[in-house]
């Protein structure tokens, strides 16, 4: 029988080859670009793409998030090549606190707060699966960045149509 801590290191591992190719995919000179006034810059959208594997770190060893007095603090990347490293960085980081889980963690209460403002209260586990949708949410948004921008998309469940040659 596969654990639920086996279920995850699985996903996060695909999804990790997945997230590394697209991240690998941004040009150093693109960096400040952004597609809208509303949107984030490239380097916004992919640095906080790298940080979140980061996220199952602290959703199993911490039980909430307080915006109003965290610590945490994305780095400012400026090239590729600091990016994949750091985005190795966080996914060991969550690979490691998965592989140490007790079981048991996954059903404790995880509060996303900002002082008295409750945001949200889920299990460790649904912030797990949270993170892991935010990654797939926020590598589709650089996807489309990266199309703008006329640079070839890497393919996430299969081949995109750059690999494909449409």
């Amino acid at each position: 029988m596969t654990t639920l801590t086996e279920m995850l290191l699985k996903e996060m591992d695909q999804e990790a080859e997945t997230t590394r190719k697209m991240l690998a995919s941004v040009p150093d000179d693109k960096y400040d670009w952004k597609p809208h006034e509303k949107s984030m810059t490239i380097r916004r959208l992919a640095t906080h793409i790298a940080d979140i594997p980061s996220w199952v770190e602290m959703a199993i060893d911490d039980d909430e998030l307080d915006f109003a007095t965290s610590t945490h603090k994305e780095p400012v990347i400026n090239n590729t090549k600091a990016l994949l490293k750091y985005y190795e960085e966080c996914v060991a980081k969550g690979r490691t606190a998965l592989v140490n889980v007790q079981e048991e963690q996954f059903d404790q209460p995880w509060t996303m707060r900002s002082g008295d403002q409750v945001y949200m209260v889920a299990t460790k586990g649904e912030v797990i699966r949270m993170a892991y949708s935010q990654i797939v949410h926020h590598r589709a948004q650089l996807g489309v960045f990266l199309r703008l921008l006329d640079v070839p998309v890497p393919g996430s469940y299969g081949p995109s149509a750059d690999e494909q040659g449409f």
